[in-house]
């Protein structure tokens, strides 16, 4: 099957179908994961307090059932075909006409239109796939920050690490590479939190960020760092401030950086070295720090 895929001009389809299934999914992850959370930290909240701990409905990516958070209706198998059954309800629950999120069929067709780009960009093979893993798990860590402020350990660690083995035959990048970019990503952030907090007081940033960082420069290596901290920066001052003169919003108000960091991510991985062309005026960064990978 994967010959005819690969023989056909098929690949790009076939991811492409794969994303809205793994956007369905995404959007369990995105709503269930962090509640799952809150909940083992107040079970472990009322352990260290000698509390018995609550009786509460078992809570996990695949239980209970989908169900509408209006009527409690359950969502069956033919009312949850990612973006089709969306526009079959006409964007309704089919029990109480209360409206869905757009936001489920938007993440369904973004996750199959990276899927989609992985497979143009990279062709058939373990590159495609891994970049099609690193990009859906991007999307659900940038929706994540986005609704909680929270980039979860659950994500980003097996991210970082995902990396690494990928690098194993440098599918990306060296292995060298891959290891100091995890390291370069980790600790750049961490200086700059440290630093913002010294002169401050107040915390600039979560350790979520760090990790975050830490597991694109795993994928990517460190000579894309550059590159992801540039256009994450550029994106966080353009919105943070085009928020605060839109809306009004205060400027003491959290704005998460894991989106704009997904994002770069994502530029990155398409357009890294394009850009460091750019940037470097065509020099190869690895030669101009003498590093010799």
């Amino acid at each position: 099957m994967l010959a005819v895929v690969a023989d056909a001009g098929l690949f790009p389809i076939f991811l492409g179908l794969l994303g809205l299934l793994i956007g369905s999914f995404l959007n369990v992850v995105v709503y269930r994961l962090p509640l799952m959370m809150e909940r083992e930290w107040n079970a472990q909240c009322a352990e260290l307090r000698g509390e018995a701990e609550p009786e509460t409905e078992v809570f996990t990516l695949s239980r209970p059932r989908s169900r509408c958070p209006h009527c409690g209706h359950p969502i069956s198998a033919l009312e949850n075909i990612p973006v089709l059954s969306y526009l079959a309800l006409r964007g309704r629950c089919r029990a109480c006409r209360a409206p869905i999120s757009p936001r489920y069929p938007l993440v369904e067709i973004a996750a199959s239109a990276l899927a989609v780009g992985s497979a143009w960009h990279f062709g058939f093979g373990w590159q495609a796939a891994g970049a099609a893993l690193l990009l859906w798990t991007l999307l659900a860590l940038a929706l994540i920050d986005f609704d909680t402020q929270f980039l979860p350990d659950e994500l980003t660690l097996p991210l970082l690490w995902g990396g690494l083995l990928w690098n194993l035959d440098g599918h990306f990048a060296p292995l060298s590479a891959a290891v100091i970019g995890a390291m370069a990503g980790y600790l750049s952030l961490w200086s700059v939190y440290w630093g913002f907090k010294l002169l401050t007081g107040k915390e600039g940033m979560g350790y979520g960020d760090f990790k975050l960082l830490a597991a694109l420069g795993a994928w990517m290596g460190w000579t894309l760092l550059p590159c992801i901290i540039l256009v994450s920066s550029l994106l966080g001052a353009v919105i943070g401030i085009s928020l605060i003169l839109a809306t009004r919003r205060s400027r003491h108000i959290p704005i998460p950086f894991g989106p704009y960091l997904a994002i770069a991510g994502v530029v990155a991985l398409f357009w890294g070295e394009k850009i460091n062309h750019l940037l470097f005026l065509g020099e190869d960064l690895e030669l101009l720090f003498s590093f010799g990978f």
